[in-house]
Formats: C-alpha cells, structure tokens, sequence
C-alpha cells in the first residue's frame, strides 16, 4: 500500500473517531419557548421552614398554576427537585396543557433543605444529598405529608396517584424514582434526568431491588448521556443502564434516551416536553403494573400471583401477632395487648378462641391439634387443646417471643433477654441450645425438619443449625441468610419468619418481607401490607395452605401466593434440590 494512501486512510480514521465522540448540539424544543395565542400560567413563590420529616430546614418553592385550573376540579400535579432549574417548567406546560398533550397539572418546584448556619463563622447544613441521594422513604414521605398538604392549602391537587408525577435531575433524578419507587400511592409517573444511581448513598443497589421487589404501577422515562460522571462514587452512566436493564427485565413500562452529553442538563432540556408526553399518555389510566416477561423465573414471580394484592383479614385489634395454621386451614393468631387468641375459619369468619392467661405472643400448632403459646407475660410455654384447655409445658424463661413445634412435639423457643435458643423435649425438660445471637426472634424448620432458623432482629441476618436427631441439638450455626438492609438502617430487622413447601424462607423485615431460596439468597422482596406499618410476623394458612398471613399492627394482613406452607405437625417434606 502506498505509504501516502495509507496516511490519509489514517488521517480518515481520526477524523471519524473525532466526530463519533464529539457531543450531539442539542437545540431547545419547539415547546420549550413561548408560543402565540397560548394562555400563560401564573408562578408564585414560597418558603417552607416547618419540616418534621427534615427538622430545622428551610426552602424555597414555587408554584406554577396553568391557566385552565378551576378551583373546584382536582389538578393533576407533578413536583420538581432542585426548583425546576433549566427546563422552562411554566412554558412547557403552558404549551402542552394547550395543545392538550398532557393534562392539567400544577407544578411545584422545590429547592432542597438547608439548615441556617448557627453564626456567621459558621456553615449551614445543606441536606441536598442527604434528601435526594437517599434511597428511602423520607424524601417521598416530606412530600406526601409536608409539602403537598401545604400547597394544598391554597389549590385543589388531585390525591389520586395517577395524576401525581415527578421529576428531577442529578441527585434530583434518584430522588424522583425513589419517591414514587417507595410509594406508588401516591407518585406514578417519573422523569429522571443523569440521574445518580451510583454509590453516593447506596443508589448503585436500585437496579437489584427492582429485579426482586413486587411489581409496581408506575411509568419511568430515563436520560442520560454517554459522557456523564464517572467518579469515585461510580459510573452514572452504568448505573441508568443498570436501572434500565433492571425496569426492562421486570417489564415496567418505561424509555430510556441516551445521548452524548455529560454531567449537564442540554439534552434534558431538549427533550423535556417528549418526556412529559410519554409519562402522562393514557391518563388518567394507571400505567400498568410491571409483568417481569423475562426468561430467568428466579424472581419474585415464584412467589406472587398477578393482581392479587394485600387484603385484611382483621382489624381492630390491640396487636396482631404469630398466626399459626391448623390441618383444616384455621388460621390462630394472638392479639397481645388485650391477652386473646382469636382465630379465622377457612370461610374467612373470626371468632375468639381463648382468653389467654399469662399473655400470648408466638403461636404454633402442634400435634394432636394442641396450639403451642409464648405466654409472654408468664414467661411460660403452654399449650390448649382444641376445647381451650391450658397446659404448662416449661417455664422460668427470661423472656419468650417466638416458637416452633417439630413433628414429635419437641419445642425450639427464642428468647431474647438472655439472647438464648431454648429447646423443650418432648416431655422433658428445657435446654439452652445456643447463646450468643444479638436479638433471637422468629424461628422455624426447614420443610424436612432436618435445620433450625433463626432471626436475628438486631443483627445482618438469620442464622441457620443443623439439629442432631438424636437429641435435638444444635450444630453448625452459620449466618446464612443475608438480608438486604436499608442504607438508613444498622440491622435487617428479621422477624416472624415463615416457610413454603419448596424451602423458601420469608422474612418480616425493615425492607418488607423478603423471600430467600434455599441456598441463603434473597429472591423477592414484598412490599409492607400496610404503608408505613411494620410487619412483625407471617405465616401460611387457608383451606389450601396458600395465602401468606401478616401481622400489621392492630390488623391481620392475608396475600393468595403460589405457593403452600409447611405443617410440621405432618410428615417432613423434602424440598427440591436448589439451583446454584
């Protein structure tokens, strides 16, 4: 080849590698600028300094309120971090809400908190990244019970969450997914410009959570660039593919638009108004629920059943805690501050069982349909027989909390004052079999009967035993289930523990109840029955064993599963060797 050909195929190739990574020019959007004849929406503004959720706080906020809004219809309304800076919030809207493109909506632009320094010497507290880059409920929860309550003073917003959307970008981005990922109750729709899915404040773990976590209804638009950040926090680029590659593989509707900008907002501009009309198309229809159509069924569609939601089972009572099933599929469970048993006949009717004496906390059937009881005020382990006659099997514990009853009787009790697990022989008297786990809590076997589990409240995790049949000693304690833990929490929180026919375990956590396979591994991650509540225990009941029941505070919480739970009182089960 001639060496002057050569050079200019050189000189060709450069040129080409110069222009392939060379940033697109992203021009304003027709709809970003004022347009005839379109009426003009009014913006006000506004400061906030009386946060609970974020104490000592104080912001600034605007409110814009398009033209065609009538005191007396709700406004859809959708919220913007960061105040809303660089979109031309108030001319987009004016146009699109004209042209009908998207509904009539109110928008409110927040700044984030700042806390006043003490002096002048001193710095203030700014809480941008503490609000926005946290992967929890608090940033969803000030809007939810702070600022649209305060907006809502002076305008008629919609409570309805199909007409609820948000956007942001940056750390403002997470925090728009986050916000309506934690509750879709009240934010469907959300538009997330570069947003910061790194590791900041643990958003890098987003894309795992979403593969896990029950499907959710709400529609997502994506953006960003191939030459974002990449810092010592991560990649953001990385990261909005992750988060598109998880929203794709759970099957959420959702856009992802890439470009070749960085850490800037030109090419969300440019394509600001499409975002909007992508969000709210088909109002006011709930986007659909996310259908996880991926091959790989290693997910939380071994456990649910589509549309088949939370329900209560009971109410009104002062506590719910440790239901337990019978054969026939009764469900028992205990109502600790007023000392009852009650229970549910398969036809859903509940109806008292006992007054139970001494207190009643953990319940479990055992054999010869005896109901096994942590008599939490007695410090006792009792039983009653279907007629309700009471029976004391051990006492003298520190404290008794959860228990779990073998096919022959013998009896594993946590508790968690002395930080021990007991165990009660059949007829025998009780032993210590281990000491040491922070916060001993819900405890169950393995279908086989064959390992002990054991939750550890205050701790990472569940530990799991291997049980002698000799003597149902304990051995080869291992911490085996890592629960996923919340970044604004220090311990998994692991509580009333359940397990199905296959050898999945389920977990009431600080994350909701999350469901691992056999090899330790969480699979899926259920939301909490009740927003905001806590979920202290669950256990399998019904005719067919197949509804999974929650203890929720003063209510009975009951979900249709998949799957069927295990009675230990029958035969061992063995489960199917698991896929590692």
């Amino acid at each position: 080849m001639p060496k002057r050909f050569a050079a200019a195929l050189i000189l060709i190739g450069l040129a080409f590698i110069t222009v392939a990574t060379r940033a697109e020019e992203y021009l304003p959007h027709p709809d970003s600028k004022p347009q005839e004849g379109v009426p003009k929406g009014v913006v006000t503004k506004g400061t906030f300094a009386a946060s609970k959720i974020f104490p000592g706080t104080t912001r600034a906020y605007s409110v814009y309120v398009p033209s065609q809004y009538k005191k007396e219809e709700p406004a859809c309304v959708m919220v913007f971090q960061d105040g809303g800076g660089g979109l031309n919030v108030p001319i987009v809207f004016d146009n699109l809400i004209h042209k009908k493109e998207i509904p009539v909506t109110i928008a409110i632009m927040i700044s984030p908190g700042v806390i006043p320094a003490a002096n002048p010497k001193a710095l203030p507290r700014f809480n941008r990244s503490y609000e926005y880059d946290s992967p929890t409920d608090l940033y969803a929860r000030f809007l939810i019970e702070e600022m649209l309550p305060e907006v809502g003073k002076e305008y008629n917003l919609t409570k309805e969450a199909t007409g609820r959307a948000i956007c942001g970008g940056s750390s403002g981005g997470i925090a728009a997914f986050v916000a309506a990922w934690e509750r879709p109750d009240a934010f469907t729709r959300v538009v997330s410009f570069i947003g910061s899915f790194a590791n900041l404040r643990g958003g890098q773990s987003l894309s795992s959570i979403i593969r896990k976590s029950d499907p959710k209804p709400i529609r997502v638009y994506l953006q960003d660039g191939s030459n974002d950040a990449d810092i010592f926090a991560g990649s953001w680029f990385i990261g909005n593919q992750d988060i598109d590659k998880a929203l794709s593989y759970a099957g959420y509707e959702h856009q992802f638009v890439v470009g070749t900008e960085g850490h800037n907002g030109k090419h969300a501009a440019a394509v600001f108004p499409d975002a909007l009309r992508y969000i709210w198309k088909g109002y006011p229809e709930l986007p659909k629920l996310a259908s996880f159509e991926s091959k790989d069924k290693r997910n939380v569609t071994e456990v649910i059943l589509p549309g088949q939601g939370w329900e209560v089972a009971a109410e009104g009572m002062k506590g719910t805690e440790g239901p337990a099933c019978d054969e026939d599929g009764t469900v028992y469970f205990s109502e600790p501050g007023a000392s009852r048993i009650h229970k549910i006949a398969p036809d859903g009717k509940v109806s008292l069982f006992v007054e139970a004496e001494g207190g009643c906390d953990g319940l479990m059937m055992g054999p010869e349909h005896k109901l096994y009881v942590c008599a939490n005020r007695s410090k006792e382990i009792v039983t009653y027989d279907p007629a309700g006659k009471r029976s004391v099997i051990a006492s003298g514990f520190a404290s008794v909390n959860d228990l779990v009853v073998n096919q022959k009787g013998g009896v594993y009790v946590t508790d968690h004052v002395d930080k021990k697990v007991w165990y009660i022989p059949p007829g025998g008297e009780k032993k210590v079999m281990d000491a040491g786990i922070t916060f001993p809590n819900g405890i169950i076997l393995t279908p086989d009967q064959t390992q002990l589990i054991v939750a550890d409240m205050n701790g990472a995790g569940i530990y799991a035993f291997t049980i002698t049949p000799e003597d149902g000693t304990l051995a080869n304690k291992a911490l085996y289930y890592y629960c996923q833990i919340p970044v604004n929490k220090s311990t998994s929180g692991a509580d009333g523990l359940a397990m199905d026919a296959q050898g999945r375990l389920y977990a009431c956590t600080h994350m909701g109840i999350q469901v691992f396979d056999q090899a330790g591994r969480v699979l899926a991650i259920l939301p909490r029955p009740i927003v905001g509540k806590g979920c202290s225990n669950v256990k399998f009941g019904g005719a067919e064993r197949d509804y999974l029941f929650a203890t929720c505070g003063d209510k009975l919480m009951r979900r249709k599963t998949k799957n069927k739970g295990v009675l230990f009182f029958q035969d061992p089960i063995l489960p199917p060797t698991p896929r590692l």
